[in-house]
């Protein structure tokens, strides 16, 4: 019996999300114990999670969303709620620290993108094309021929396939020069499929090969990237 677990989460992002949390936590713990009159558990956590709410503004690094906090939202909706009552001092640490939590995701956030990229660097196709195994191709277009994926060349090829630009409109033009979709030819008639990205990256991908089987489009959520090779992947290609 086989089993084949296709795990698409990015494990760079789960480990720095833990070690905050972790950093967080050990800080409500000392506040916690430097506290005279201790507070529930519960009521720790909530203030904590209350404090994180903020106005922040978005600013997009290397296609990665990131938000830099600005105004304590949070902190000023607890202080209107505990404020008024003695209790507050006992809720201000930790909703403040429910704040600064913020630029701890921040700064964990900025350590995770270079270390993202550095393991699962995007000029490597074997980064969206780890596993091809049980890799195999589908006809999207009229155009495709019937020829078969060449795995041992695909194998192959991962680690020698080197990125090149897209032209996008010059392939849209060459593309649309026949306006009959049974007489015209695609550029990318075949999808390969079967296979998975690198484990731990995250990548949702859909793979396209071009018509002479020497180039690979890899679409993403985010953007496009395009390999090219003088060998083809397909069955009687030179």
């Amino acid at each position: 019996m086989e089993f084949n677990f296709d795990f698409s989460f990015n494990v760079i992002n789960i480990v720095t999300g833990i070690l905050a949390w972790g950093i967080i936590g050990i800080l409500a713990y000392r506040f916690y114990n430097k506290q005279s009159v201790k507070l529930k558990g519960w009521k720790v956590i909530v203030a904590i999670l209350v404090g994180i709410f903020s106005f922040s503004i978005n600013w997009n690094l290397l296609e990665t969303m990131v938000k830099i906090p600005l105004l304590p939202l949070g902190v000023w909706i607890l202080y209107l709620v505990k404020g008024r009552k003695e209790r507050w001092k006992y809720y201000r640490s930790f909703a403040w620290l429910g704040f600064f939590a913020n630029f701890i995701f921040l700064v964990s956030t900025l350590i995770a993108i270079p270390v993202h990229h550095a393991l699962y660097p995007e000029d490597e196709l074997s980064t969206f094309i780890s596993n091809a195994e049980k890799a195999s191709i589908i006809h999207l277009h009229p155009s495709a021929m019937d020829r078969p994926l060449n795995k041992g060349n695909l194998l192959k090829l991962l680690k020698t396939m080197k990125p090149e630009k897209i032209y996008s409109d010059q392939w849209y033009q060459e593309m649309n020069t026949n306006f009959e979709p049974s007489k015209s030819n695609e550029r990318f008639p075949y999808q390969l499929t079967g296979t998975s990205s690198k484990w731990g990256s995250g990548l949702d991908t859909i793979i396209y090969i071009e018509e002479d089987g020497k180039g690979v489009l890899i679409s993403t959520p985010k953007k496009q990237h395009y390999f090219h090779s003088q060998d083809s992947i397909l069955e009687g290609g030179k």
